[in-house]
C-alpha cells in the first residue's frame, strides 16, 4: 500500500496562509522542529497531534488523506484502496508503536473521520494528547489500554469507547501482539 503525503498538504497550507514554521509552532504549541519533520515526511503526526493542526488551518482531518474530495451522498473504500500512515512518533521524538489508514479519503464534508488504527508493538512512553471534538474507539483485535483522563481502562476485542477528545488520552498495546481499533474522530 502507498503511503499519504501529509506533510506536503501542512506545508502547502503553511504556505497559502503566508505563515512561517514558528507560527504554526506558536498557534498548535509544537515545535517548529516537529512540524519541519512532519511536512519533510520524516515521521507521521498522530492522529490527535494533526487533528490539532487541521482545527488550527481551520480544515478537516481528511483533508490531509485525499487527494481529491468529491460532493457525493456515499463512499465505497475498497481494502486495496487504502494507504497507510507510518513512522508515527511523539513530539519529543519516541515511537508510538501503531501506523494508521483513513478509511474514508473522497467524500467531501464529512463530519467524522473514520480510521484503522494498528498497533504493533508496547511502548512505554505513556504522554498523552487531547484535541477538539469527539472520538470514538472499538477494539476489532486484541488487548489494549485507553490512558483517559488520568484513569487506566483496559480494553477487550469488542469493547468500546466514547469521548470527549478534550480529555488527555492515549491508546497503548498491552502485549506485542497485534491490535487493531477502529478509531471514529468528530470534530
Amino acid at each position: 500500500m502507498p503511503e499519504y503525503n501529509i506533510g506536503h498538504k501542512i506545508k502547502e497550507l503553511r504556505n497559502a496562509n503566508k505563515l512561517t514554521l514558528q507560527d504554526v509552532a506558536n498557534e498548535t504549541g509544537f515545535s517548529t522542529a516537529l512540524i519541519s519533520q512532519i511536512e519533510n515526511n520524516k515521521i507521521s503526526p498522530p492522529i490527535a497531534t494533526l487533528s490539532k493542526i487541521a482545527h488550527f488551518f481551520d480544515v478537516k482531518i481528511g483533508h490531509f488523506f485525499s487527494e481529491t474530495e468529491e460532493e457525493t451522498p456515499f463512499e465505497v473504500l475498497r481494502c486495496d484502496e487504502r494507504t497507510i500512515v507510518p513512522r508515527v512518533v511523539s513530539k519529543d521524538g519516541s515511537v508510538h508503536g501503531y501506523f494508521y489508514e483513513s478509511l474514508s479519503v473522497r467524500k467531501k464534508n464529512k463530519k467524522m473521520d473514520p480510521f484503522l488504527l494498528t498497533l504493533k508493538e508496547k511502548v512505554t512512553n505513556t504522554d498523552t494528547y487531547s484535541h477538539n471534538g469527539e472520538e470514538f474507539l472499538y477494539v476489532m483485535k486484541g488487548q489494549a489500554e485507553l490512558l483517559l483522563d488520568g484513569k487506566r481502562i483496559a480494553l477487550s476485542e469488542g469493547d468500546s469507547v466514547y469521548f470527549d477528545a478534550n480529555l488527555k488520552h492515549r491508546l497503548l498495546s498491552t502485549s506485542a501482539d497485534e491490535v487493531k481499533v477502529m478509531v471514529v474522530v468528530m470534530r
